[in-house]
């Protein structure tokens, strides 16, 4: 091999990368050494497959990293404490994992001096922007390549050439594209396709099994969720705990329509039931523990955040910015919220936490007023309303 032409592939085992490894190795003459990212999703007989694989595509090395801690400390416990939901739908399960699947792939061709980095992307999507902004930042010296996107290969003609290359492993077998990971799973099919076919029953990989009502106490402290009815555990291995309990109950799924990068729109299904729960949950705690300006100023800096992640800008300093300001709002965010797991859905019923805002001797809504008189009241709406009364008098003569 010509250790000029070293070159990481990032490598998930699927067509599109199957192709570059055996193209670029065979074709280009490139030392290709294949990484892999688990962001989870994966196990231990998936990674021997997908290694398996690799060797069989002519890579000459392959590296599965564990980044599963620091894609949360990274990335998820932002999208937590923001609430993010990408037009109020998407938790951003599969768009936020490329960050850091991007930043640990130029790590590690820097750490072995490639020269070269080469990913599956199409010129069609988001993740060619994502990749290479954060390669092309990271690492200017090491240069891209992209073979699908600078053939324009269809998927037809990457199976065709992989066949006449002696690799048949019935491509066509899987109709739907299923990306798995610690924030969810995405799912895409030729109903994704159209603007209005749903997809089917069986295109989610987890299938109902549980119909019976079942309570769950999720626990937070400072906006992080660290224990499931009183069993404590690491917020990522509580987030996996819960999308193996919420999965049962077919909980997670939908569609989502967005703006992709390049302009055009785009659809996907998904089932991400750990982070609609825990997203929908922390966000009734904050109810119950922010103030109303704390909440306000929390939702357009978190939407924001949620916007920039999934564009690709996650190295520009604007980010750390936010991320500071929603680490601060979390000080307080902290209790056990009660919930209702059934078939297809759930239900939050109520939380308990010392920092409750909604305190009894500050009065009760619509029932009593502990806090202040009658008087006081009416003094209060007097000046309040006193803008809108002065506005009315000027302009009724108009």
């Amino acid at each position: 091999m010509n250790t000029s032409k070293k070159l990481v592939i990032a490598y998930s085992g699927g067509l599109d990368t199957s192709y570059c490894t055996v193209h670029l190795s065979k074709e280009e003459g490139f030392e290709v050494h294949a990484v892999s990212i688990n962001t989870g999703g994966f196990t231990s007989k998936d990674i021997g497959i997908i290694e398996a694989n690799a060797y069989k595509m002519g890579a000459t090395t392959y590296k599965n990293i564990d980044a599963v801690a620091t894609y949360y400390e990274k990335v998820v416990k932002y999208l937590i404490y923001g609430n993010v939901l990408k037009n109020n739908t998407y938790p951003l399960s599969v768009s936020a994992e490329r960050v850091v699947q991007a930043i640990e792939i130029i790590e590690y061709a820097k750490s072995i001096s490639a020269k070269y980095i080469a990913h599956g992307s199409t010129g069609a999507g988001n993740d060619q922007v994502r990749f290479d902004i954060i390669f092309q930042v990271l690492a200017p010296e090491i240069e891209i390549i992209t073979p699908i996107r600078d053939k324009k290969l269809s998927r037809q003609e990457e199976i065709d050439y992989l066949i006449a290359n002696g690799i048949d492993m019935s491509w066509e077998k899987a109709k739907y594209s299923i990306n798995k990971g610690l924030w969810g799973t995405s799912i895409g099919g030729e109903e994704t396709l159209t603007s209005n076919l749903s997809l089917p029953e069986e295109a989610y990989p987890s299938k109902l099994k549980k119909e019976a009502i079942e309570e769950v106490t999720l626990t937070f402290n400072k906006g992080e969720l660290v224990a499931i009815n009183g069993i404590k555990n690491s917020p990522e291995i509580n987030i996996e705990l819960l999308n193996n309990l919420g999965s049962e109950f077919a909980i997670g799924r939908d569609i989502h329509v967005g703006d992709t990068i390049i302009g055009i729109k785009g659809r996907v299904g998904f089932e991400a039931a750990a982070a609609i729960i825990i997203i929908k949950a922390h966000h009734l705690l904050e109810k119950h523990t922010l103030t109303k300006w704390q909440l306000q100023h929390k939702d357009y800096l978190a939407n924001w955040y949620g916007t920039h992640l999934h564009e690709g800008i996650y190295l520009d300093p604007i980010m750390r910015n936010i991320e500071a300001f929603l680490t601060n709002s979390q000080t307080q965010v902290s209790g056990d919220v009660l919930l209702s797991l059934k078939p297809y859905h759930f239900t939050l019923d109520g939380v308990i936490s010392n920092n409750d805002l909604m305190k009894s001797e500050f009065g009760s809504y619509g029932e009593i007023n502990s806090g202040w008189t009658a008087q006081e009241a009416k003094g209060f709406i007097k000046i309040y309303g006193n803008q809108s009364k002065i506005y009315q008098k000027v302009n009724s003569k108009l």
